[in-house]
């Protein structure tokens, strides 16, 4: 009795959650006429909405923009946490502690307060409307290092000395012995850092003004409230249909591993 009621009330939960994006898919193949009655069933299906989407604005090319962007942000980040989290975690120098904390800290302020002084940067870099202006701020990510330096924790110490016996360098130890022995961790960071990128529209919107370089949040999010949609919800829904697919698709994928990593070691001290 008491599984049968804990499934209830996760699967009705689970219907809550769902809802709303059942719904989204199902009224941006609808009628516009009948998007208003928040049926999941139109009485004919329609993809009449993507078809206008992608003749309006170039959808595939802010969709290509985004795949770069978010996966050279992933990638650095995933090189460069483990990096720093490696150096947290298994290697002995003055002042490792204050830098921990110092990160930690880092995690409680606003983006607000490092948004002016990171944007005068990038103007005086000259990477305004530029792939640089949207990656390079993102490369160091605080979450990443503290996942890592708790994952890292939990491999043996035995292990890398014994490396280190055999002449490994330590860059190999990260990536040749660890990042195999890390793959919750790795998918939890990459999974995280993928949706937290691809889902960014404050920066992108801040730097990027040439219409062939933005990506396809921004270019959403414009077409949405900017006219081109010309107040058709149908539209906007479609939209976002689009721009939420890959994101919930990745995570299918590798949801395993993400939970995974965090019920078990990777959130250990």
């Amino acid at each position: 009795m008491k599984k049968t009621i804990l499934y209830t009330v996760l699967i009705l939960g689970s219907l809550i959650f769902l809802y709303p994006f059942i719904w989204m898919l199902s009224a941006s193949v609808s009628p516009e006429n009948e998007i208003g009655n928040l049926i999941f069933l139109p009485s004919k299906i329609n993809f009449n909405n993507y078809l206008v989407i992608l003749d309006k604005i170039p959808i595939a090319k802010a969709f290509i923009n985004s795949l770069i962007v978010s996966g050279t942000i992933t990638v650095g980040v995933l090189i460069f946490g483990s990096m720093v989290g490696y150096a947290l975690s298994k290697l002995e120098f003055i002042g490792k502690n204050l830098i921990f904390y110092v990160i930690v800290f880092t995690m409680t302020l606003p983006f607000q307060i490092t948004l002016i002084p990171q944007y005068i940067l990038i103007v005086k870099f000259g990477w305004i409307d530029s792939y640089a202006g949207l990656i390079v701020p993102y490369l160091m990510n605080a979450f990443a290092i503290i996942m890592f330096r708790q994952y890292f924790k939990s491999i043996p110490q035995d292990l890398i000395d014994a490396a280190r016996i055999d002449g490994c360098s330590e860059l190999r130890i990260i990536f040749g012995i660890l990042w195999p022995n890390s793959i919750p961790a790795l998918i939890t960071v990459g999974i995280i850092t993928f949706m937290t990128s691809w889902n960014e529209v404050l920066w992108p919107l801040i730097v990027i003004r040439d219409e062939t370089k933005m990506t396809m949040p921004q270019l959403v999010t414009l077409f949405a409230v900017g006219g081109r949609a010309e107040s058709q919800l149908g539209l906007k829904l479609a939209a976002a249909a689009m721009l939420a697919l890959p994101i919930v698709l990745a995570y299918l994928i590798f949801q395993k591993y993400f939970i995974q990593s965090m019920t078990s070691s990777g959130l250990k001290e």
